[in-house]
Order: structure tokens, then sequence, then C-alpha cells
């Protein structure tokens, strides 16, 4: 989407057209998924789908985009991203809650030193590391949106190889399947992304 079709779509929708807003949305679907699986830690993510919380975020933004004050497709991310992770930390904190009240509360909130992910419980707006920076700006949207064109196993694959640095052995106990056949996933997703670029 150019700068000058987003635009207009950004003003089309400050008049009310929710064909437009829509638009403007659905665009931005894949990155805010990524984005969301990204943020929830393995233990919430059994209890919550990404794509509830991007649901849930979009209502939201469709309620308030009068508050959305920017002509830019990078404001629009970032009003998205801090709607989006208030909603990953209130989903966060009531699995905390209930965990507290669970009978198996004694058990650590936080993931086991040396294991792959580690809950990310602050969302600052500046990441630091070079897969979160990848998550950052026009480039990353366009990049969900490849990613999103994959088979889920490639891009359940993709997503944790390149995104959450996990090794291939670790990838292979992830997903349950051999270190072979989590490679040619790897490689298959990998000429996916290529073609997909190709034909832009």
């Amino acid at each position: 989407m150019t700068a000058e079709s987003l635009a207009n779509l950004i003003a089309r929708a400050r008049t009310g057209d929710s064909e437009a807003l829509g638009r403007l949305l659905e665009q931005h679907r894949p990155f805010l998924r990524l984005l969301a699986a990204r943020q929830l830690d393995d233990r919430t993510a059994v209890r919550v789908d990404a794509s509830d919380l991007v649901q849930l975020t979009f209502l939201e933004a469709q309620r308030d985009f009068s508050q959305f004050h920017g002509d830019r497709e990078e404001q629009l991310l970032a009003w998205l991203k801090t709607m989006l992770r208030n909603n990953v930390g209130e989903v966060i904190q009531q699995h905390v809650r209930a965990e507290k009240r669970s009978t198996n509360r004694e058990q650590p909130l936080e993931t086991p030193p040396g294991s792959q992910r580690q809950a990310e419980w602050e969302f600052a707006a500046e990441q630091s590391s070079p897969s979160q920076r990848v998550m950052r700006g026009e480039a990353a949207v366009r990049l969900a949106q490849a990613i999103e064109n994959l088979a889920e196993p490639q891009r359940e694959a993709i997503r944790l190889r390149y995104l959450e640095g996990y090794t291939l052995k670790q990838l292979a106990e992830r997903m349950q399947r051999s270190e072979t056949a989590v490679a040619g996933l790897l490689k298959r997703g990998l000429q996916g992304l290529r073609s997909y670029f190709a034909e832009l």
C-alpha cells in the first residue's frame, strides 16, 4: 500500500467510512498477530490465542479511532501496537492472578532458567535485540504479510527460528519433528518468502 493510498484511507476513515477503516486494520492484522504471539509467554499462549488479542485491539481501534491523530503508517502502527501491548499485558496479569488462585501456585511464574522462551513482562517501546528490531516499522508489516502466506508449519518454524531465536534442536523438540524435517520446513518457508517478495 502506498503512502498516498494509506493517507487517503485514514482520511476516509476519519469521515466515518467503516470500509476504509476496516481495510486499514486488515492491512496490519498479520503484523499484529505475529507481534502478539511474540509477546505471549508459552503458558499464557495455551489459554489465549494471539488472533483473539488482535481482534480485541481492532474492536478498540474502531471504537476509539477519533482519538488517532496521525496520518502516516508508522503513526498508525505505533497507535495499534500500544493498544495491543495493553491487551497482552492485561491478559498476562489475568493469567498471573489465575495462577495464584490455582493449586499449582507453587510453580514459578517465570520460565525456568535455560529454557528457550522467557515471559515478556515488559513491553518497552524501544526494543533492542536484532529480531525485535526486525519487528519495527513498515518493513515489519510487509514481512508479517509474507509470513502469513506460508503454510502453518512453515510459518511457525520461521517465526520460532528467526524471530524467537530457537536452535534447530530446540525447534525440533518444540514442533515434535526430526531436525531434518524442521530444516525442510525452514527451507521451504524461506523459498516461499523469497517468491513472495520477488512478485511484489
